[in-house]
């Protein structure tokens, strides 16, 4: 019996998400449909995290355990033939058996991606937050600043998150834009339930008035999630990288 790990991306429009869940739609559950059909028996995978409905990723990880010796060539082959065009197996590679796919990470980065302009586009819209009024580039960034550290994020999470701490550490937090694509990038060694969404929620409301910049300190220090900004639409959101 080996163990894998395997790196895929989805665009995760129509999944309830990466978890399993009866009856609904989820990247693990047709991932784990097409590695059965592969291998002629059950097989269950362990994944990075979970993702919410509608959130994308570039690079998601995840474990199985197998005893079969198909080639990777010819093992990409045959999974990718078996999945939806939304969800592709990228790269795969024997790992130690006590590897652990969530467990062992160090950390993940996500960008999120906002379409900043008064026009509507088909095709951005499905990937990005689509904003008409101009943002504050500069006033976003100096809140991304204040929260890189380590810091209780509990007014950055959403209730029903049972986590045993809310404390996180973000190593880098920016945004940048070019011409009407906005993004905010951040790297953490863990995040809470819809954290990123709602940091950049926090962040557009920042620009537009709505949340102080001098209010953040006390807002992380009294976990008020009233305090912080909205929580920004799903479709934007990528899980860009998960760290080893």
């Amino acid at each position: 019996m080996k163990r894998v790990l395997l790196t895929i991306e989805y665009d995760g429009t129509d999944f309830h998400g990466w978890q399993l869940q009866p009856d609904l739609l989820t990247v693990q559950g047709v991932l784990e449909e097409a590695l059965t059909k592969l291998f002629s028996k059950p097989t269950t995978v362990i994944g990075t995290s979970r993702t919410d409905a509608g959130v994308h990723a570039n690079e998601f990880c995840c474990h199985l355990d197998c005893d079969d010796n198909i080639p990777d060539v010819a093992f990409l082959r045959g999974i990718n033939s078996l999945l939806p065009p939304t969800v592709a197996v990228k790269a795969c590679k024997t790992v130690p058996n006590n590897f652990h796919a969530r467990y062992d990470a160090k950390g993940k980065t996500y960008v999120y991606h906002i379409y900043n302009s008064n026009k509507k586009d088909a095709f951005k819209t499905r990937y990005a937050w689509h904003i008409e009024r101009n943002l504050n580039i500069e006033k976003m960034n100096e809140f991304c600043q204040m929260i890189v550290g380590t810091h209780d994020f509990a007014a950055f999470c959403s209730s029903g998150s049972p986590v045993e701490t809310t404390v996180r550490t973000i190593s880098e937090c920016y945004v940048k834009k070019q011409g009407e694509d906005v993004t905010l990038t951040v790297t953490a060694d863990g995040f809470l339930y819809n954290m990123v969404r709602i940091i950049v929620g926090t962040a557009v409301w920042v620009s537009d008035g709505r949340v102080s910049l001098c209010d953040i300190p006390k807002i992380l220090q009294t976990g008020n999630r009233e305090g912080a900004g909205m929580t920004a639409p799903a479709q934007g959101l990528f899980l860009e990288k998960v760290l080893y």
